[in-house]
């Protein structure tokens, strides 16, 4: 694959160590190319994640981690192979029902949060009891349930949100809608969540209360990927490290494997230093190798 940062234990099984061998991978692409307005966003995409195997997407504006949001989401498509074959499953799967899907697979994205913010008379369960719905706002024609109910109380609780319940969405911080949105995610009690940059505008003491409201979900059995830009955002739980750049994988592996300076350095174009910090990475720009 064209640009691709060879590591030595690449795709080398002592990598996958939460996967059950007789599951199906959660998610699994192989060359795949997404084409939007004539343009080729991603291409000869291919990377794999295991049930249980704690994930984060890293790469910088423009690598294509919305792309591929958009494409698990199910609001884009890749191309077909050319036998016809679809270049994506997603729990061994090439086709899904986006409702039977979300039991499965939650979603946080920011744009879900954009809509719901627009809606004046939503108050944070209604919010979380839409996510049944795959709905961003409850209509007279749901019929919601005591059960449900219950279950979004219940996830509300999970990410110590109950005391938005009844706050409207609109009015909620960053931080707390965020809070809710997962919640959403989780009211299907769904095995795995992919997350979209759940930090995005959060300040430093709510992004750390989010991170280990996350850090919670992974002890509890909920498997985490993270797409992100933010190496300081990785998790300890997380061990498995997918770069992106320019809309291909540029390496992938295990957190010592990849979260090294010279492989930062090479998706970046320029000198990076990563430094660790206990169980947490972050990355600075390397001065001293600047040239200057």
């Amino acid at each position: 694959m064209s640009g691709y940062y060879a590591l030595p234990l690449l795709h080398s099984a002592s990598i996958v160590t939460h996967a059950d061998s007789a599951s199906p991978p959660l998610l699994e692409l192989h060359d795949a190319r997404l084409v939007r307005g004539g343009n080729e966003i991603l291409h000869g995409l291919s990377l794999r994640i295991e049930p249980g195997q704690h994930t984060a997407i890293v790469g910088p504006n423009g690598a294509g981690k919305s792309s591929l949001v958009r494409m698990i989401h199910r609001d884009d498509y890749p191309l077909a192979h050319d036998d016809g074959t679809p270049p994506m499953r997603i729990l061994g799967r090439t086709r899904w029902d986006v409702f039977e899907l979300r039991k499965h697979l939650g979603i946080v994205s920011g744009d879900l949060q954009q809509r719901l913010t627009g809606e004046d008379l939503v108050d944070g369960l209604d919010a979380v009891i839409s996510g049944f719905f795959a709905s961003h706002v409850l209509s007279f024609n749901h019929e919601v349930t005591d059960a449900m109910r219950e279950a979004a109380n219940t996830a509300l609780e999970r990410l110590g949100a109950t005391r938005l319940a009844h706050r409207r969405f609109s009015t909620l911080s960053t931080g707390e809608a965020r809070r809710v949105l997962i919640a959403r995610a989780l009211v299907h009690d769904p095995g795995a969540v992919l997350l979209d940059e759940p930090t995005a505008g959060l300040d430093f003491v709510a992004q750390r209360t989010l991170l280990e409201s996350l850090r919670g979900l992974a002890h509890g059995g909920t498997t985490l990927v993270l797409v992100t830009h933010h190496l300081e955002e990785i998790l300890p739980e997380i061990d498995h490290v997918i770069l992106l750049r320019e809309g291909q994988v540029f390496a992938q592996g295990s957190k010592a494997e990849v979260l090294r300076s010279e492989v930062l350095s090479a998706q970046y174009g320029v000198p990076i230093r990563v430094r660790s910090n206990g169980s947490y990475f972050h990355a600075e720009f390397d001065e001293t190798d600047s040239g200057g």
